[in-house]
């Protein structure tokens, strides 16, 4: 294992040594709430509306397996933070134990990942505003991406503030649910009380209403609704006790998915049956009329706003760490190497951050197919990171048992047969994207990308030889 030296500075910050050269800016308290928001999006407060048109009350227990396999992601991810916890995360591990090139692929794929959902999360916080007032939305994306972009190069610590209160939001807005919810099958007070009942999980149609074939088509929708919970990884190299704090933070995967998923849907279809639910109308909203809470409608827009922007503040930090990482190990433009003084990557987050701005405008001119096209990429480049893990953590397994390598202090339980299990289930979810016409969109983008890359690696491994050796930092 490399050895990480710090250096503490007279403003309290520490930085890191060894070739990253990050402050650890981020606390225990920002780093729990980074990984609680990393699972809690706009898939849950908008995107469940269609799952449980498709699949009833199933639903919940697509997304408990869902969870569980999410969970076994994590901590093979955990083992390989606490290996060698760096900022460059899953791109290092891939460089490290697949091969150079699957770190190219890796860093460019994920870095891709988070401008395009930046770009459609800007646009949809600068929707969101409409609902109170009457503004163009380029005026809002503008502001929005100004922001978030400024915070990020300001500090660290001040880009997990931001996200420590926009993961706030989120968890009290779901806390706030269940316990009303609760409330109403306890005591039965609002419009709903006098149907509300867990029977109704059962009672319309059965717990797989629609058959258990649809209820697997959904696993697509409810995997996607997880991605950006590996960004917790990302943060390693940044964290003030990476050793204490990242194996805590993954460790509360199991609850946070328990709760905010499994817990809110449970209460929200025992309140609400499942068959007054739509595709396109959040749970949330609908819930809230079916109570005869009109206000509901305002707070869910405004707990969806906050999604979108910790989406965005999140895509920001990835994105900038995500293209130094390519660039100190030779695979990018050695510009992007820049820090600013307090220890943020100054280049690749604004060249990520403008061609957020470009894709923003070029959503409001053309919000045509193609634009569709390339923002369905985002859900199986995103599901790339988790590929990547599992077979990171499998050979890295392998190693240390063979005395190899040094053996991690925070093992994953049943590995390596849990990682294969993992695998065979993304593999199953990327099946079942090919059968959904809706879905298998996100497959064509793939190979085009994976050849641009090919000629892309080919021509820098030409020019610069480094490109395909690991340099372990």
């Amino acid at each position: 294992m490399t050895s990480v030296q710090v250096e503490h500075h007279s403003d309290g910050n520490e930085a890191v040594q060894g070739g990253e050269g990050y402050k650890r800016g981020l606390g225990a308290r920002q780093i729990q709430m980074i990984a609680i928001g990393g699972a809690i999006g706009t898939g849950l407060f908008l995107g469940a509306g269609k799952g449980i048109s498709k699949a009833g009350p199933s639903l919940i227990l697509a997304y408990a397996v869902a969870g569980f396999v999410i969970f076994l992601i994590m901590r093979a991810l955990g083992e390989l933070l606490m290996y060698r916890p760096v900022s460059g995360s899953f791109a290092e591990y891939a460089r490290e134990f697949i091969g150079p090139f699957a770190g190219f692929v890796t860093g460019w794929t994920y870095w891709l990942f988070w401008v395009v959902t930046g770009i459609t999360e800007v646009t949809a916080a600068a929707a969101y505003m409409t609902y109170w007032w009457d503004i163009p939305q380029w005026l809002s994306a503008l502001v929005f991406t100004i922001v978030l972009y400024g915070a990020n190069l300001i500090s660290v610590k001040l880009f997990g503030e931001l996200e420590f209160w926009f993961s706030m939001v989120k968890v009290t807005a779901i806390i706030g649910m269940i316990l009303i919810c609760a409330g109403i099958l306890t005591i039965g007070f609002s419009d709903a009380g006098d149907t509300a009942s867990l029977a109704h999980l059962w009672n319309d149609g059965g717990f797989f209403p629609h058959g258990v074939g649809n209820s697997l088509m959904t696993l697509q929708m409810v995997m996607f609704a997880f991605l950006a919970v590996e960004l917790v990884g990302v943060t390693a190299g940044e964290s003030k006790d990476p050793k204490t704090v990242l194996p805590r933070a993954i460790n509360t995967v199991p609850w946070r998915i328990a709760v905010f998923y499994v817990g809110a849907l449970i209460m929200i279809l025992s309140v609400v049956p499942w068959t007054a639910f739509q595709p396109g109308v959040s749970p949330f909203v609908a819930a809230f009329q079916k109570m005869g809470l009109a206000a509901g409608a305002g707070i869910v827009n405004f707990v969806v706003l906050t999604a979108a922007l910790s989406s965005c503040n999140s895509g920001m930090y990835s994105t900038g760490r995500m293209l130094r990482d390519l660039a100190l190990n030779s695979q990018g433009p050695k510009f992007f190497t820049k820090l600013t003084p307090s220890g943020t990557p100054l280049v690749g987050t604004t060249f990520s951050a403008a061609l957020m701005l470009v894709g923003v405008w070029i959503n409001y001119q053309w919000p045509g197919k193609a634009f569709d096209y390339v923002v369905s990429f985002a859900t199986i480049s995103g599901m790339w990171a988790w590929i990547v893990i599992l077979i990171s953590q499998i050979r890295y397994r392998a190693k240390s048992d063979r005395g190899e390598l040094p053996r991690s202090e925070f093992r994953a339980p049943f590995a390596p047969f849990a990682s294969w299990f993992a695998l065979a289930f993304i593999a199953l979810v990327i099946v079942l994207m090919g059968v959904d016409k809706d879905a298998r969109i996100s497959l064509y983008c793939a190979p085009v990308w994976a050849a641009v890359l090919g000629v892309g690696y080919a021509v820098l491994r030409r020019r610069n030889p480094e490109a395909a050796a690991f340099h372990k930092r």
